[in-house]
């Protein structure tokens, strides 16, 4: 998977296993085997840590009390999973309560949430309060079917998309590119946005650093943008 992704022209790979009630988190372990794998791959693409982080109290309180373990390279951004199921009441309080702990949620593939569907609204609201948003490239491509294509396509429109990431788990079926869906977004909606999205978001976010200035997306849908790095950031 990383020859794979150096060759699409991916820098970084954040590692992001789960952290829910199927998966034990263990932090220690997560270093060591990351390690290992980067000293088998080499210097590209660069190994990082995160997790995907489920919104249950118990996590909330372990996080906040060492979010350092939890977050995307140790800095201040947490990547949040949403249930597929439900959508609890509690979950703005959640969000707020994370941002009060000083951490920056970014809310995962909700491309794919069915609930989410159906009530855009709800990711509305959550990018309002400050919320982030991570799509994954592969739903933008097509490649988890028309629903979530068009769902991906409305909510990158509406500017509620701030990181297009691979969301990779295999060579063959959710494989770590990100070419594709760079292409598509520059030809959609212009280089600059393409390079923003896919590069500029990404690299604050592993450096710790705040988002650069973010486009007037009422002037964005024309495209017409100029400026071009290759560079990606893979989310998982």
């Amino acid at each position: 998977m990383c020859r794979i992704a150096a060759a699409d022209g991916v820098t970084h790979l954040v590692a992001t296993p789960h952290s829910n009630y199927s998966y034990t988190f263990d932090p220690d372990l997560n270093r060591q085997l990351r390690a290992e794998l980067q000293e088998k791959v080499g210097e590209k693409p660069k190994l990082l840590l995160g997790c995907d982080f489920h919104l249950s109290y118990e996590n909330i309180q372990i996080c906040v009390k060492n979010s350092k373990d939890f977050t995307i390279n140790g800095t201040s951004y947490l990547l949040v999973e949403l249930p597929d199921q439900f959508i609890p009441d509690h979950l703005s309080r959640a969000y707020y309560d994370i941002q009060v702990a000083g951490l920056k949620p970014i809310i995962t593939h909700p491309e794919r949430n069915p609930l989410l569907q159906r009530k855009p609204e709800l990711l509305e609201n959550w990018v309002s309060i400050g919320c982030l948003v991570q799509v994954t490239a592969q739903s933008y491509t097509g490649g988890f079917g028309s629903k979530a294509r068009k769902f991906a396509e409305k909510l990158l429109d509406a500017g509620e998309v701030h990181f297009f990431a691979s969301d990779a788990h295999d060579v063959r079926r959710r494989p770590p590119l990100l070419s594709r869906c760079y292409r598509k977004v520059a030809k959609e909606k212009g280089k600059e946005i393409a390079d923003l999205l896919l590069q500029k978001n990404p690299e604050a976010v592993i450096n710790g650093c705040p988002l650069p200035p973010q486009p007037d997306w009422t002037e964005v849908h024309g495209g017409g943008r100029k400026r071009s790095w290759f560079s990606f950031l893979s989310g998982r």
